[in-house]
């Protein structure tokens, strides 16, 4: 057994630039784990910077200064988001507390429509256990809305919080992208020198971060819009707020899909009941999710198609679990790490054939 693990030690570890490589990730993963809500700010700060480093690079290309370029579009992003908080958000807030006033109505009538069930079919369906489960539903229901209240209330000491990151994050967004080949350079003296695998590792990541970061907005703004131009000229209620969702919901591969379903059926279903408009609803729904998947995810996310579903499905349960939500963001580009690490990792046979070929 000990000879095993020797052996095995040998094989993955006797590269000095494979240690550095798995020191690099582990210092990384210790410090996103264990710190992770000290250094929020930072990471977000990160990601959004990914996300316009495109814009930036475009103009710096075009005889602009970097800082100029760095200045102009975060000036832009800010004027976005000022639009999305002060036009946006407060029609998603009226239609969500319209929404929230008519769901016990659409619960109960939902429930009434289940009672009947027992009465068509009798042999079927037992109506001490439809009740049973209604009433388990509707506990449930209950303290989940209890839940909902209390996160609400405790949210309001987090409004400090959103005030440190409406200071910090544009601060450090734009450091990060006037000076980023600045930074770069200062964090590479802290790694050894034994580090082509890892450099190997990084050049290919981050271009896939960067490119998997503007592709998922891209892929959420139009989702969404699509979905909500959809709801509204079907005249459906809540058009707005399904149409965010909708959007919001291929953060989650897969099961972001199949979980927003339900929303967008009950509403569809509340409003016109069985009828030809909730069946046309239901179509152009799966045609949305369909072009998404079909369409918009090989375009937008290449190396995503060569992961396979149930890699994606493992990436998106492990890494939301460790993480929350950035882990289920991140969870395809980390699924691609661990892939491009597994595939660049050299093993005994490949420091052969490089000693064979040096010869």
């Amino acid at each position: 057994m000990w000879n095993l693990v020797r052996n095995w030690y040998r094989d993955k570890f006797s590269d000095p630039h494979a240690v550095t490589l798995a020191v690099i990730l582990l210092v990384g993963f210790a410090v996103i784990y264990f710190y992770g809500k000290l250094i929020m700010p930072l990471l977000v700060a990160v990601v959004l910077a990914y996300l316009l480093e495109s814009p930036v690079s475009w103009m710096t290309r075009r005889g602009l200064p970097r800082g100029v370029s760095a200045s102009l579009v975060l000036v832009l992003f800010a004027g976005a988001m000022l639009v999305a908080t002060f036009v946006i958000l407060p029609a998603l807030w009226r239609q969500g507390v319209a929404l929230a006033t008519e769901l016990p109505a659409m619960v109960s009538q939902w429930q009434k429509l289940l009672m009947t069930l027992p009465e068509q079919y009798p042999t079927l369906i037992d109506e001490a256990q439809l009740a049973g489960l209604v009433a388990n539903f509707n506990a449930s229901l209950l303290s989940t809305g209890q839940s909902l209240v209390s996160h609400s209330l405790a949210s309001l000491v987090d409004l400090v919080a959103l005030m440190v990151y409406a200071i910090l994050v544009p601060l450090l967004m734009f450091f990060f992208l006037k000076d980023k080949d600045v930074l770069v350079g200062s964090l590479g003296r802290f790694i050894p020198d034994n580090r082509d695998l890892a450099e190997q590792v990084w050049g290919e990541m981050n271009v896939q971060i960067g490119n998997y970061i503007r592709g998922k907005v891209i892929e959420i703004l139009i989702i969404g819009t699509v979905s909500y131009l959809t709801f509204f000229f079907m005249d459906l209620r809540y058009a707005a707020l399904l149409g965010v969702v909708v959007g919001l919901s291929v953060l989650i591969p897969f099961i972001g899909a199949t979980v927003v379903t339900i929303p967008v059926a009950l509403v569809g279903f509340f409003q016109w009941g069985i009828s030809p408009q909730f069946g046309y609803l239901i179509l152009a729904y799966g045609i949305i999710q369909a072009i998404d998947g079909n369409v918009l995810v090989p375009l937008l996310f290449s190396e995503a198609v060569n992961l396979h579903p149930v890699a994606i499905i493992v990436a998106v349960l492990i890494f939301g679990g460790l993480w929350g939500f950035w882990g289920v963001f991140f969870a395809i580009p980390l699924a691609t790490l661990v892939k491009a690490v597994v595939n660049a990792w050299p093993s005994e046979e490949h420091r052969a054939q490089a000693l064979e070929s040096g010869e």
